[in-house]
């Protein structure tokens, strides 16, 4: 995209003005159907952010997402979460007939408020996914996800009563749960592409570890090898987590042991020597974690091999 237009939306009211859709029937949450949006924004590309959540279940063949950097490899039926303040891009392939099909539940912060969800919502980490780490789903998935979402619209256009707020977050509590269950087993189904995306962290890892980087920076963060890999910290995590059963963190730091290993046993460096090679200011830090991977300390393994 080559400066697009930015659209900001403090109000659902707002976004649905622009969308061509009439008034929200509540403030606050909105079931927008995609088909019912009266035409693109603009036709050339734009980018927009929310001051509310959104959740979206979208089918726009010849549309190009943007998700902050990153961009999307789908057009099919896929679910996908923005957090307010997130940038989200979009644009038109040339010759393409917009007409989307789906729905997106807007979710603004106020209501939530003085619910336990306002504090979790944050804790489910495909609120930090990009967007070409949207969630596929099997058609049954999808039929349940729909029900929900019909569920909460029927809830808001009734009546409103005392119990209507919290009918809507049970609804919105069990939506994001089966989305974490669908994510588990989304890194389980899409292993070919996670597969090669371990592939690729190993390269990033042992190019780190062979550039001397170690010893002038110490280990690299998780945040920086997610944005080598362009992904989120959070799908870096997951994932690992999932294929590994594994932290960033723990996988860092086995990564650090095979290599104390392989220089404890080839070469006549000292231990204090190869602690600060590996990027440890203290040499009792080193040892510490050595003999907490492997049970012994870094003399004893180098004896183990004279």
């Amino acid at each position: 995209m080559s400066n697009p237009q930015l659209f900001k939306f403090k109000t659902i009211t707002e976004y649905h003005r622009a969308a061509g859709l009439p008034k929200p029937a509540h403030p606050l949450i909105s079931v927008v159907h995609m088909e019912d949006m009266k035409k693109p924004l603009i036709e050339g590309p734009y980018s927009i952010i929310y001051d509310f959540y959104s959740i979206a279940m979208k089918r726009m063949p010849g549309v190009k997402f943007k998700y902050g950097q990153q961009a999307s490899d789908f057009d099919e039926g896929v679910l996908f979460f923005m957090a307010p303040g997130q940038v989200f891009g979009v644009e038109l392939e040339k010759g393409a007939v917009h007409r989307p099909e789906g729905w997106m539940i807007l979710i603004h912060p106020d209501f939530l408020w003085n619910t336990p969800l306002a504090k979790t919502i944050r804790q489910y980490e495909f609120f930090s996914y990009s967007v070409h780490e949207a969630l596929f789903l099997a058609d049954k998935e999808e039929g349940m996800l729909n029900s929900i979402a019909q569920n909460i619209e029927q809830e808001y256009q009734a009546n409103i009563d005392r119990f209507s707020g919290s009918v809507i977050i049970a609804q919105l509590e069990l939506l994001l749960t089966y989305s974490e269950r669908f994510y588990q087993r989304q890194f389980i189904t899409r292993k070919i592409a996670s597969h090669e995306l371990l592939t690729r962290l190993e390269d990033v890892l042992t190019g780190y570890f062979n550039s001397g980087a170690l010893a002038k920076q110490g280990l690299p963060s998780v945040t920086y090898i997610a944005e080598t890999l362009h992904i989120s910290p959070g799908y870096l995590s997951g994932l690992l987590k999932s294929l590994t059963g594994q932290s960033t963190q723990q996988h860092l730091h086995d990564k650090l042991i095979e290599l104390a290993k392989e220089k404890l046993s080839t070469t006549n460096l000292s231990v204090s020597e190869i602690a600060y090679e590996l990027g440890f200011e203290h040499l009792q830090s080193f040892s510490k974690l050595f003999k907490t991977k492997t049970s012994v300390s870094p003399l004893e393994f180098r004896h183990s091999f004279n």
